[in-house]
């Protein structure tokens, strides 16, 4: 079988002088989720005293919280490598088959956004998962035949935003079934603290907590923030980042004090002035921001809820009080009648 085109990556994991990364190469060096630490501490060393893979996991969480990096411990610590690909990757059934036929003992097949492979894919990925086989059809019509290969024992990761439109059958196949959340301004800020070391740049804890008070709480995000602080800094003839650069320089890439950036204020403000802070329907928000419904449901949506800026109720997306608040928004006689009605019903029981 050939493996031309295989839509996946492989992580070699055989040098002992890795150099300092952006993404953790060891449980201890992973910063926040540390119940979810303390777990896969054990699941490992239980793994690795009875010699085998650990069980196929699966991470769920918003993007940008570690899943990947999470695989790439996982392989490490298992003594296998990371073979990384995605489900909308995935589009032919050759292509599962041409990467599980090269794994091997101990190896971690990492599948980003496994809620999108087809349902042809999952069908090929069972047996694989169950009893460590690979049941391939080959030939067509009268002379088509089954074949069946045995595969090494590997452990399957998968991750997903979205974790409800996993089918039922695959989910079920997971022994490990992982939430990541939203991480603190404290583990933020030592996120970007060792961010800065293997960047090289010197930051003060106050320009780092800045940083990370921004960052949505996301590692991802607060990351990709201290990047593009760093080439302030740099550009100024900076040698250290204080919290007054950190600031001005956030404020210049439009993230307030609350993580809002324009795109979020744009949302707010096409809410409260065009719908009087709602409920409206998801569609018509879209047609009015000018992007997909998909974008508005992941991207935008779920910090502002978390921000108590946005709720969603049977009717439509409406504005909070604080959504008015944060605005600088009057809130219309209607908007307020509306509450003082909805304030009367939840008082009533009703």
């Amino acid at each position: 079988m050939s493996g031309e085109g295989k839509p996946i990556e492989v992580m070699k994991r055989d040098r002992e002088d890795e150099p300092l990364s952006l993404r953790p190469l060891a449980l201890q060096e992973f910063i926040g989720q540390e119940a979810l630490k303390d777990k896969l501490s054990i699941f490992i060393s239980a793994s690795r005293s009875r010699e085998e893979p650990l069980d196929h996991t699966l991470f769920y969480g918003p993007p940008g919280l570690g899943k990947t990096t999470l695989a790439g411990i996982i392989s490490k610590e298992m003594g296998g490598d990371l073979r990384v690909t995605s489900g909308p990757a995935l589009e032919r059934a050759g292509d599962l088959a041409a990467i599980l036929s090269n794994i091997r003992p101990n190896d971690v097949l990492f599948i980003d956004e496994i809620h999108r492979m087809s349902a042809n894919i999952e069908e090929i990925l069972y047996p694989a998962m169950e009893d460590f086989c690979l049941s391939i059809i080959v030939g067509k019509g009268p002379l088509a035949r089954s074949i069946r290969l045995q595969l090494p024992r590997f452990t399957l990761i998968g991750a997903t935003t979205r974790l409800g439109l996993l089918t039922s059958p695959l989910r079920a196949r997971f022994g490990i079934v992982e939430q990541l959340h939203l991480y603190t301004p404290d583990e933020l800020t030592r996120i970007v603290q060792r961010g800065a070391d293997v960047i090289a740049s010197e930051i003060v804890p106050e320009a780092a907590m800045e940083i990370g008070l921004r960052a949505r709480g996301t590692p991802r995000v607060a990351l990709r923030l201290l990047r593009r602080v760093r080439d302030v800094a740099q550009v100024r003839g900076v040698s250290v980042i204080e919290r007054g650069l950190a600031g001005a320089a956030l404020d210049m890439l439009g993230v307030d004090s609350y993580g809002l950036d324009e795109q979020d204020r744009k949302f707010l403000s096409a809410l409260l002035e065009l719908f009087d802070g709602g409920p409206v329907g998801l569609s018509t928000l879209s047609a009015a921001l000018n992007e997909d419904t998909q974008t508005i449901e992941d991207i935008y949506e779920p910090y502002l809820i978390q921000r108590g800026l946005l709720e969603r109720t049977p009717r439509g997306r409406r504005a909070t009080k604080n959504a008015y608040e944060y605005m600088g928004v009057t809130p219309s006689a209607s908007y307020k009648q509306l509450m003082l009605i909805e304030d009367d019903i939840t008082e009533s029981g009703v």
